[in-house]
């Protein structure tokens, strides 16, 4: 027999692919690469293992590409958060940072930390603040294989001091947009909202004695993220740089993006899954609470339909690790964001595929190579072709399990979902040839997962740090 563990056929499988119908493949794994598509049963390699994928589907490994670090145990949350992503099928997530100083120190310090624990692979955003990060833009794409940064809209004159950053404005805006056309167009993550109008109506509604999501609603209108999001891709267009929107909730953002994209194509967006799953209506006060906030049913319909028309990009977790305690509080005191990256997959299979009819390679196509491209990890991540890394996600498309937090290895103590039931859940992930989750259970220790440095217009380099 072949002794090395990561030399293997996956056999009886059924592929999915995110631009063609499902295939019944089998598939050569040598060295954690694809050496080959097989027809099913085709002569293997002498010597090479059979692993069995009967009855389940194969897709390529999956991308959270939205996941914060920094709100769980410092340090080893990139076991537990690392261990959640693998539960969920995800064999890549990349990490946002935000900081008001240099990011050598942050990257330094943060490479120490994951390339020990992690059980997948990972890469990191930085999130712009100040005027060094404008200057030192290049240097993070050059240096330290970063090629996507986060711009908070909404951190104007006062708004950061409580997290300690520099105010911004348009002019700042303008500055960071132009220097990343010129320093090879990485991705310009764009946190879009106004919150000038926010402020006035917020204080509105607290002195009425708001405290509903629906309040939380209203305190944040739609308009306060479509029209940001305006602003930013008349910009892009303006200086020829990319511009990616996250967790947008609303038909009216959405309804501008895709006007402007006839315009100017280097545009494109994320959904998050609870805004697919919950509206303002909610009962669940402080642990509903997100930013941008559950909207409307017609809001949600408008993000399933720019599921399923192709509009949305991609579906990522917006992922935070928080503590029950840290949401269980009246609304206006209560954190925003929760855990998601486990259940993405189980939410769009039983909610989309099974309820609505989204056809699975446009989930695939969601969640592997859609943030593949636009994050700068394609050929390597997002695929199941020859020469890619043999990462994948064995789902169950009939697998029917209740949502139980205390299930999960996740920092947090809670889901969203607590209680619902799911038909579909992802039962192994394969990191590079090597299982790392199997039936809900991670297996082995972190350590296996390696950083991803990415390239502009070149293929990523896996396992390089410095």
């Amino acid at each position: 027999m072949n002794g090395n563990p990561t030399d293997f056929v996956l056999r009886g499988g059924t592929v999915v692919f995110p631009d063609r119908a499902p295939e019944r493949r089998d598939i050569l794994v040598q060295g954690g690469k694809i050496a080959a598509l097989l027809a099913p049963g085709a002569a293997a390699p002498a010597g090479i293992a059979e692993q069995s994928a009967a009855g389940l589907h194969v897709f390529p490994g999956l991308i959270d590409a939205h996941v914060h670090f920094g709100f769980g145990e410092k340090i080893t949350e990139y076991t537990s958060e690392t261990a959640y992503a693998a539960q969920g099928g995800f064999t890549t997530i990349l990490g946002y940072f935000l900081n008001n100083e240099a990011y050598t120190d942050v990257y330094k310090r943060e490479q120490a930390y994951a390339s020990a624990r992690a059980h997948v692979d990972y890469g990191f955003h930085f999130t712009t603040c100040n005027e060094l990060h404008i200057t030192e833009l290049g240097k993070y794409v050059r240096d330290y294989g970063v090629t996507s940064f986060k711009y908070f809209m909404n951190f104007k004159g006062e708004e950061g001091r409580y997290m300690g950053l520099d105010g911004t404005d348009d002019g700042f805006f303008h500055a960071l947009l132009s220097e990343s056309a010129r320093v090879g167009k990485p991705t310009m993550v764009c946190h879009t909202e106004n919150i000038e109008i926010v402020n006035r109506i917020r204080r509105q509604i607290q002195a009425a004695g708001g405290s509903t999501l629906k309040d939380w609603s209203a305190s944040k209108p739609a308009i306060t993220e479509s029209e940001p999001a305006i602003r930013a891709m008349y910009f892009a267009e303006r200086l020829g740089a990319r511009v990616y929107f996250p967790h947008i909730s609303s038909r009216i953002a959405v309804d501008e993006i895709r006007l402007w994209r006839k315009r100017y194509a280097d545009v494109t967006f994320e959904i998050c899954p609870h805004y697919l799953t919950h509206t303002e209506e909610s009962d669940l006060l402080g642990m509903g609470k997100a930013n941008p906030p559950f909207r409307t049913q017609d809001d949600l319909e408008a993000l399933w339909e720019a599921l399923a028309d192709g509009t949305a990009d991609v579906v990522a977790s917006d992922h935070v690790a928080r503590k029950k305690s840290t949401k269980d509080k009246p609304l206006w005191l209560a954190s925003q964001g929760f855990p998601g990256t486990a259940t993405i997959l189980p939410v769009l299979l039983s909610e989309g595929y099974h309820k609505r009819k989204l056809p699975l390679a446009r989930i695939c196509q969601l969640l592997t190579s859609g943030p593949a491209k636009i994050f700068h990890l394609d050929p390597v991540k997002g695929r199941i072709e020859k020469g890619a890394d043999a990462d994948f996600a064995l789902v169950d498309l009939e697998k029917e399990r209740v949502v139980k937090a205390a299930e999960f290895d996740s920092y947090a103590d809670y889901s969203l979902y607590e209680g619902w039931k799911f038909r579909g859940w992802p039962v192994r992930t394969i990191v590079r040839g090597v299982t790392v989750m199997q039936e809900g259970k991670v297996t082995g220790p972190g350590g296996h997962g390696q950083f991803i440095w990415r390239r502009i217009g070149q293929a990523p380099v896996r396992g390089r740090t410095e």
